[in-house]
């Protein structure tokens, strides 16, 4: 299958009403030659499908859910303004239903208690004036059945139409007086039955609509179309059509459209969508700017550098679409007992019309009122919303507070973690290390920094950029360098005229087999006892100088240390830096088990020992060079500012680049599966509890019979109590933590500057 053409597409259905309806669109879908994979979110009412163009294309998707009885509305990011008028007529249809239910649902009721004798007739008038509103209040409901049937699937539509074409088909018969009397009139029951179902539909998928509001702010950011210069001329254009290269004019107050690189112009732009920054950016020529953050005052031309899907507005947002796709454990343990639930209710309600009316011998109308009610009060929609509507309410609060949560599983995991291991540059410190003093062994200061900064021009690394940006600061000019190499999580080796040299730990230093003297190791401890990183710098087999590398630690650290000691977490630091170094800053974090001097596969190695004990472990890393950490971890939290890297390394991503957004997005996790696993109880407690009474468990006792109607309206209620009370994570907030104080600050800043004096 690998070795096929592969594209994807989303698109947007309507009808879904249960757990049901997703089997019955996937069944419908996989079916196709050349689908491989569709993943149905009852929630967001998409389906997410993988195909081959060259064999399927969309009007086969298309007949193929509309076979399975629902309705196409188009694909994902084209039809928004069609989507939202359909579902505006959509809610609209059912609000008439609903009131055409009602009025003559009750006029019936009321016949039902009038005297006979005043009414002969009154059979045939019950039915005159019921059979037009059930037909249009039912026909969704029987249609839905008629192509569930045809899929070979027992949904929640057939049945709702056995309970309530019983019920009409019975009054049927007994105004006809065939096989049954004149007493078996359960018109007003059908109308009323049908009304709650139709009415619970209409609340639900009102309140649906608002668990996907931060996603759909989101989307929002997004502009339509783009200002190009082409040939010195302005033109509009849509945003499709937008060509990396172009050069893009963006006005203030406008969007910018693109992810790219200012050309010319000068002014703010509010980026607070992706960092959190509430302060606008100054961005000038050369700046990178980022497609979807506002420009506030100036007027900016841009060269496109990515367009469309590439963008990182465009990889967020389809990253939290994925999300709400996935499935946790927990809701696909419910989806199979739903599997199984369904089969198990016809099985009782027919069950329980065969004892009342056989074994037991009551009257046939009671017997036919348990069958009905059974029907009616098991339906399974509440289980079916339960998980999927909060993982989408989860989701996008995450989202609105600039955390990525990549998929539901992650979710699930992160409400359980017990360890959380936190790298140490460019995580618990700001990233951003300074050179603070050098050390030569009879070498000149400005020869030793010129030296490392050759060999360390060629490196990636965090401590070679600040020995590039000291350089930089101090005019010094590079020389060439030949047969570089970097030895990972030790240094980098090069030749400059001739002469080896080496730059990096003592452990690089002890690998090329030169041993560090006494006198060295002895100004290296002293820097590192203060919080500093060493490198040291050998030319030709000789170490002829140290450079000691600060790096202050993040204000939020120490809160964010605290917050997941309070939530009764095991804390570790683990570092590829020396133990002084590590231990300093370790010390200042009250953070008491520390791993340091540790490669890349080090640190791998040591999630999975504590794995292996059986902690559920989170790393949080920069993203990068702790990706194979953040892989092996159950969840890897990535520290990023909006890059590339950042989008794609770990199972949750802190775009605001705040550390107290790991603890946020942990203690989200567990609120979204309390919310879930309330969710499943309530809705299980409520079929377990109703479905006896519905069955007449009561009425030998007390005499209670569950009409139903009123199970219609207490089963319809029940989903929308499971969406309510998922709305409940709109109220969300982010943990307020008293860390911040003037004297916490200053406690932090004393030891940060004892750190780089």
């Amino acid at each position: 299958m690998d070795g096929k053409k592969k594209k994807r597409v989303k698109v947007r259905i309507a009808g879904m009403s249960c757990v049901s309806c997703v089997r019955t669109i996937e069944n419908s879908l996989t079916k196709l030659n050349g689908v491989f994979e569709v993943r149905v979110n009852l929630a967001s009412e998409d389906a997410d499908i993988i195909y081959n163009p060259d064999i399927a294309n969309i009007e086969n998707i298309k007949n193929a859910i509309e076979r399975a009885g629902y309705n196409y509305l188009g694909v994902v990011g084209e039809i928004e303004n069609d989507e939202k008028k359909i579902k505006s007529l959509e809610l609209k249809d059912k609000f008439h239903r609903i009131i055409i239910g009602f009025a003559v649902g009750f006029s019936l009721l009321l016949l039902t208690y009038m005297p006979m004798r005043f009414f002969i007739s009154m059979p045939y008038i019950m039915l005159i004036v019921s059979t037009p509103a059930f037909i249009y209040l039912c026909y969704p409901i029987f249609l839905g059945a008629y192509h569930s049937l045809l899929n070979r699937s027992l949904s929640i539509d057939v049945m709702y139409s056995m309970g309530i074409g019983v019920a009409f088909i019975a009054s049927l018969l007994g105004t006809f007086e065939i096989v049954l009397s004149q007493n078996f009139l359960f018109y007003d029951t059908a109308v009323l039955l049908a009304t709650f179902l139709t009415m619970g539909r209409y609340l639900e998928a009102t309140a649906k609509g608002k668990t996907s509001e931060s996603i759909k702010k989101l989307i929002n950011l997004q502009p339509k179309n783009a200002i190009v210069i082409k040939n010195g001329t302005e033109v509009e254009v849509s945003i499709d059509n937008v060509e990396v290269g172009d050069i893009v004019l963006v006005k203030p107050g406008e969007r910018i459209p693109v992810d790219g690189v200012v050309v010319s112009g000068e002014s703010y732009v509010d980026e607070s969508m992706i960092t959190g920054e509430l302060l606008p950016v100054r961005k000038i020529l050369g700046d990178a700017v980022i497609g979807g953050t506002m420009n506030k005052n100036g007027v900016l031309k841009i060269r496109a550098t990515k367009v469309g899907s590439e963008t990182v507005l465009a990889q967020i947002i389809e990253l939290i679409e994925e999300a709400r796709n996935s499935k946790p454990a927990v809701q696909r343990i419910a989806d199979k007992v739903i599997t199984y639930f369904i089969p198990a209710v016809l099985g009782i309600a027919i069950l329980s019309f065969v004892v009342w009316f056989l074994v037991i011998g009551n009257t046939l109308l009671f017997s036919l009122t348990t069958l009905i009610s059974v029907l009616v009060i098991a339906c399974p929609c509440a289980l079916g919303l339960a998980t999927p509507i909060a993982v989408t309410m989860g989701i996008g609060k995450g989202a609105e507070l600039g955390i990525l949560i990549k998929n539901g599983e992650t979710l699930e995991i992160s409400a359980k973690i017990t360890t959380v291991i936190f790298d140490k540059t460019g995580t618990l410190t700001e990233g951003n290390p300074e050179v603070v003093n050098i050390v030569t062994f009879n070498a000149n200061e400005d020869y030793i920094l010129k030296i490392a900064a050759s060999v360390e021009k060629n490196s990636e690394h965090p401590l070679g950029k600040a020995i590039l940006k000291k350089a930089e600061k101090m005019g010094i000019n590079y020389k060439g360098v030949s047969k570089f190499k970097v030895i990972e999580g030790m240094g980098v080796i090069g030749e400059i005229d001739g002469d080896e040299i080496i730059v990096g730990n003592k452990f690089l230093f002890e690998k090329s087999g030169i041993k560090v003297p006494d006198v060295v190791m002895s100004h290296a401890l002293q820097l590192e006892n203060k919080g500093m990183t060493v490198v040291m710098v050998g030319i030709k087999g000789e170490i002829k100088g140290l450079i000691a590398i600060a790096d202050k630690i993040k204000e939020d650290a120490n809160a964010t240390i605290r917050e997941f000691k309070k939530m009764g977490m095991n804390v570790m630091m683990i570092t590829g830096d020396n133990k002084q170094t590590a231990e300093a800053v370790a010390s200042v974090l009250e953070i008491k088990r520390v791993i340091a001097e540790v490669l890349p596969q080090d640190k791998v190695r040591e999630v999975r020992k504590l794995q292996e004990l059986g902690e559920i472990v989170a790393f949080v890393g920069d993203g990068i060079n702790d990706a194979p950490a953040m892989a092996q971890a159950d969840v890897g939290i990535a520290i990023g500012n909006g890059t590339d890297i950042a989008i794609e390394s770990g199972d949750i991503v802190l775009m605001k680049n705040n550390l107290m957004d790991a603890v946020t997005a942990i203690q989200l996790s567990k609120k979204v599966m309390k919310i879930i696993k309330q969710n499943l109880f309530w809705a299980f407690a409520y079929n377990i509890g109703l479905i006896p009474v519905a069955a007449g468990l009561l009425y030998p006792f007390s005499g209670i019979i569950l009409r139903p109607e009123w199970a219609g309206l207490a089963m319809a209620m029940s989903s929308v109590t499971v969406v309510l009370h998922t709305l409940l994570l709109k109220n969300y907030k982010t943990p307020v933590v008293s860390t911040t104080s003037a004297t916490h600050r200053h406690s932090l800043n004393e030891k940060n500057k004892n750190m780089i004096s």
